[in-house]
């Protein structure tokens, strides 16, 4: 189990959960001190290291168990920056020797006609005046091994401004777990792919320890009932909808309801369970039956594995069916609120919301643009100021984030809207303004109740480099990965050289995806772009075009930022053929800065800044984009974009229009960062200090920052990326 469970620690938390075993030799000099510093030294070299705590509790451990310690955590780090596979590339040297586009086409076509197997095909498309690259012998695929690309290639230079990741101390392996799983289970935002699948091994695991004092995110709740059910415990349900989802989950489904689900059969003890929990919620509200109309039909399928009509003892989960198949009224919340607004009865609507606040709250922009006159837009807001104490922090922050970028648009001004799996379209904003004195309003008391929730910070320890961050608002905005933050986010870029990086593993049939980076001007239009199609330009050079990827293949697109023209670069991955994202083995993206005198392999680990999983819809990827600030610096814009794309040979030719209004979107909106948090809590604080990255104060602080610094306090709060949900108040 620890194989499985002490990577969860590492991956989210930056420690090492302390192994037991015999101890070593007394002192560093000792043999384990020996092999603990050579362990060290080992993780330098994919950008990790051990804090001075860890470095001297290992040292303290037998040599056998500090080895074996350094191989799991080994392999974990280096699946967390991309360094578990080989990376090669088509042109051996890359960067260097990047051949014209158009010489390395007739090279290849050249090399075609000197092959006995392909002469007559490509004499024959020759003829027709079209070559279809796919069909030539020495496109496509690599020429050389990856030892011969290596040996290709010096050593990398070790530079200051190398990534640096500090793995900290931590508790006993079980404490330590324990401790992750009350932080997932108990998140106030709804947490990401990868966070609910490694919740619910945690959950399976800790079922019987202590429970968290609250689940306030409905999927969280889905994945430690499948949990409870698996070991017998009562089910923490109090929605019809609660049932459905864990149905869902037992299915290996969609517990955020998204996506329909194909139910399993159910065993007997568990249709039993689901039933009586169903029985239970509607006995206790009848009103909750209403709900059901949401996910009409998911409710009918699943009765059609329950059979309810068998367990008569349980009547009002009968009710849920009957209700799903139309054989039962319940009429739904929500259509009351839609009769007053038919009834053009905003105040009325916006009276019967207080019975359910976060409703209110997701109206109230709604409810603005419909008053016509001034008592009705008071009567709104004074809904919404009565109510705002039970509506949950995140939606709280959601809505304060929505009013402040909701000023009065210009003419042809766009929307541009992101699902929660991250696909994006963009449309024309044809809605009317809200007023300048409701939104001011609103926005003060959005801001007192936040400020209200958030905790005493005492001694507040700020790295700059954090303050724009955006909150995050939902684990769905942001993608599995080391280094990645949240849609929105804003980050330095500090380097000569960035070098983007894809890799991909087709599961069952020939894959070809394609990395590119589109250069635009301020104003979004067109400069240049790297592809396949345009392997070099004065920016920078592609590694080569891959079309198959049985055993995994690698892609790269080098820039020298001082050679830029313009003002954005967007990276981005097209299928061209074959498997999506989601249906590949593995696939993921990352970037890493270099400084000029740095040389090295294409994919050196210690430079990696960023890794990113790509596992959405669509056939087109945007992680991120980089900005030219009016200062000359450069910064990384989080996107987490998909777009659905054509079936079949993407481009970024063809996308271009289209990724110039998604940036222009997400570049122009103002997202609520840590700054905004920030500023609250500073007004809590017994001090307030900018960490200037080098010293930490000796007492007890509440830090936030990108990396947790070595050397803090014990007693000290802790907020990085990986946990910065908790600063969301509940």
């Amino acid at each position: 189990m620890v194989h499985r469970l002490e990577p969860l620690v590492i991956r989210h938390a930056r420690r090492l959960p302390m192994p037991s075993g015999p101890a070593g030799p007394a002192g560093p000099a000792g043999h384990s001190g020996v092999v603990a510093r050579q362990f060290d030294a080992t993780l330098l070299s994919v950008g990790f290291k051990l804090s001075a705590d860890l470095l001297e509790q290992l040292s303290g451990l037998s040599g056998e168990t500090v080895r074996q310690v350094a191989a799991r955590t080994l392999d974990t780090v280096r699946e967390m920056v991309g360094d578990h596979v080989q990376h090669n590339v088509y042109f051996v040297d890359f960067p260097a020797n990047v051949p014209d586009t158009f010489d390395f086409w007739m090279r290849c076509v050249a090399e075609a006609l000197s092959d006995d197997a392909s002469h007559d095909r490509t004499l024959a498309q020759l003829s027709t005046g079209v070559i279809d690259l796919l069909t030539l012998p020495s496109y496509g695929s690599y020429q050389h091994t990856y030892a011969e690309m290596l040996a290709a290639h010096d050593e990398l230079i070790a530079a200051a401004g190398d990534r640096m990741t500090v793995l900290h101390l931590g508790g006993a392996l079980e404490d330590e777990v324990t401790a992750l799983y009350l932080a997932l289970a108990g998140s106030t935002t709804p947490l990401g792919e990868e966070g609910l699948r490694d919740l619910r091994l945690l959950a399976g695991h800790c079922v019987d320890g202590p429970r968290p004092e609250a689940i306030p995110v409905r999927e969280n709740r889905a994945v430690v009932n499948l949990a409870r059910l698996d070991a017998g415990a009562s089910l923490l349900v109090d929605t019809v909808t609660d049932v459905l989802r864990l149905a869902c989950a037992l299915s290996d489904g969609d517990v955020t309801l998204t996506e329909p689900t194909r139910f399993r059969s159910l065993s007997r003890p568990v249709r039993r369970a689901l039933l009586a929990a169903l029985d239970a919620v509607v006995a206790q509200a009848p009103a909750k039956l209403a709900d059901v109309a949401t996910h009409r039909e998911m409710f009918k399928r699943l009765g059609e594995r329950l059979h309810p009509h068998e367990y008569p003892r349980w009547p009002h989960a009968a009710d849920v069916f009957a209700v799903a198949r139309g054989e039962k009224q319940a009429r739904a919340f929500d259509s009351h609120v839609e009769e007053l607004l038919g009834a053009d009865d905003v105040t009325g609507a916006a009276r019967l919301l207080t019975a359910a606040p976060g409703m209110l709250f997701r109206s109230l922009d709604r409810l603005l643009r419909t008053c016509r006159t001034q008592e009705e837009r008071d009567a709104v807001v004074a809904a919404a100021e009565q109510v705002a104490p039970q509506v949950s922090g995140r939606v709280l922050l959601s809505v304060r984030e929505h009013f402040h970028n909701r000023l009065e648009q210009e003419a042809g001004e766009q929307r541009v809207f992101v699902n929660r799996l991250g696909r994006a379209w963009v449309t024309a904003d044809t809605r009317p303004p809200v007023l300048p004195p409701e939104r001011e309003r609103l926005t003060a008391a959005l801001d007192a109740e936040t400020r209200r929730r958030l905790p005493r910070p005492g001694h507040l320890l700020i790295d700059p480099g954090v303050l724009d961050v955006a909150l995050p608002l939902s684990g769905k905005a942001t993608a599995a990965g080391m280094g990645v933050l949240p849609r929105g986010s804003l980050s330095p870029v500090d380097g000569e050289l960035l070098r983007f990086f894809v890799y991909w593993k087709q599961t069952a049939c020939s894959t070809d995806y394609d990395l590119s980076a589109l250069m635009l001007d301020d104003s979004y239009a067109t400069i240049s772009w790297l592809s396949y199609t345009n392997l070099s330009e004065l920016e920078g050079e592609h590694s080569g075009d891959i079309t198959n990827a049985p055993d995994g293949a690698s892609e790269f697109i080098n820039l020298r930022l001082g050679a830029v023209r313009g003002t954005y670069v967007v990276p981005q991955v097209y299928i061209f053929s074959g498997e999506g994202f989601e249906e590949v083995e593995e696939s993921f993206f990352g970037f890493m800065l270099r400084e000029t005198e740095q040389q090295g392999r294409p994919f050196e680990a210690r430079t990696v800044r960023m890794k990113s999983e790509l596992r959405g819809p669509g056939r087109v990827a945007l992680p991120l984009a980089f900005l030219r600030g009016s200062d000359g610096r450069w910064r990384a814009k989080w996107l987490h974009l998909y777009l659905k794309g054509a079936p079949s040979a993407n481009r970024v030719e063809g996308n271009r229009v289209t990724v110039a209004a998604l940036l222009r979107g997400v570049v122009e909106r103002d997202y609520l960062t840590v700054r905004y948090l920030a500023d609250l809590m500073a007004g809590h604080a017994t001090a307030t200090t900018l960490w200037d990255g080098k010293t930490v104060p000796d007492e007890p602080v509440t830090y936030i920052g990108l990396e947790r610094p070595d050397g803090l306090h014990p007693g000290s709060r802790v907020f990085t990326p990986e946990n910065l949900r908790d600063l969301i108040p509940g």
